[in-house]
């Protein structure tokens, strides 16, 4: 499977920032489907006639070994031994891919995913996934490297640098994949938001406005990526911390005119503090 497969499969997982979410069918056929992969890429390896034809086989057995992992995994279908040696054979396969072709772009995206995906599933998990994501960081690198219009691969990047806590990093990635695809520009208000929020946690409040303020300028934050919504964060930061009134209002009235929520006591506050009902 080709890594614009993997992102546009109707029976794929869609890779976002939190962890994946199954859409599309039904458990059996996805896993009927990644074996029939499996065993269509043993036989286009046995029948390879040069490294190129081997290691594009290498590299679509790993990925239908892993993402059948993952997926077993993720439903619970299989126990962590199982799990472990489905893994480990994807990423024996994707080892001799980028051993038998290293110049090729996809067999490094492709190993790169599948670190990805087992990071992640750490995370779900509780566990710590950032050696995994340091490993999927590397090559998307190198993928990039050898391929730097690859937006898919940038995007996959900056998702990998945003899960192990890079925020600069992932914010490069981003900037360098709204040359080729404009939904970058959703990718910079989510992240910008998630660097706002771990300053506020962080009680750095005017760096937290700062970032919450670039959120803003690329979009609307999805709600599901980041934990706090950025322009209700700002009727605070504004009110309680900077006291410029002004520009509170100015972020309320972008609010209310969104018809989003906010905290009525937040409201409150802000017309006891700045003298004003609106």
């Amino acid at each position: 499977m080709t890594a614009d497969g993997i992102a546009k499969s109707f029976c794929g997982l869609i890779l976002l920032a939190s962890p994946m979410v199954f859409v599309g069918c039904g458990p059996n056929m996805f896993l009927n489907e990644r074996d029939s992969d499996i065993k269509e890429a043993t036989q286009a390896l046995e029948n390879a006639r040069d490294d190129i034809h081997r290691a594009k086989a290498y590299s679509s057995r790993g990925t239908a070994y892993s993402e059948k992992a993952r997926f077993s995994r993720i439903s619970k279908l299989i126990p962590n031994e199982e799990y472990e040696r489905l893994f480990d054979l994807a990423i024996k396969d994707h080892n001799q891919a980028a051993a038998l072709d290293p110049s090729n772009a996809e067999v490094y995206f492709n190993r790169a995913q599948a670190y990805y995906d087992r990071g992640a599933l750490d995370l779900v998990e509780n566990k710590d996934g950032k050696s995994w994501f340091d490993a999927a960081a590397l090559d998307f690198e190198q993928a990039v490297a050898k391929d730097p219009k690859n937006s898919l691969a940038l995007d996959r990047l900056g998702l990998t640098y945003e899960s192990n806590g890079e925020g600069d990093k992932a914010i490069q990635a981003f900037t360098q994949e709204l040359a080729f695809d404009p939904f970058a520009k959703q990718r910079l208000a989510d992240a910008y938001c998630n660097i706002g929020f771990r300053h506020q946690q962080q009680k750095e409040y005017v760096a937290a406005a700062a970032a919450y303020q670039k959120s803003i300028e690329w979009g609307t934050a999805d709600d599901h990526s980041c934990p706090y919504d950025p322009v209700a964060s700002l009727v605070a930061f504004y009110t309680t911390e900077t006291r410029e009134y002004d520009k509170a209002w100015e972020m309320l009235h972008q609010l209310q005119k969104a018809r989003r929520w906010i905290a009525p006591e937040v409201i409150e506050r802000l017309k006891k503090d700045s003298g004003r009902t609106n």
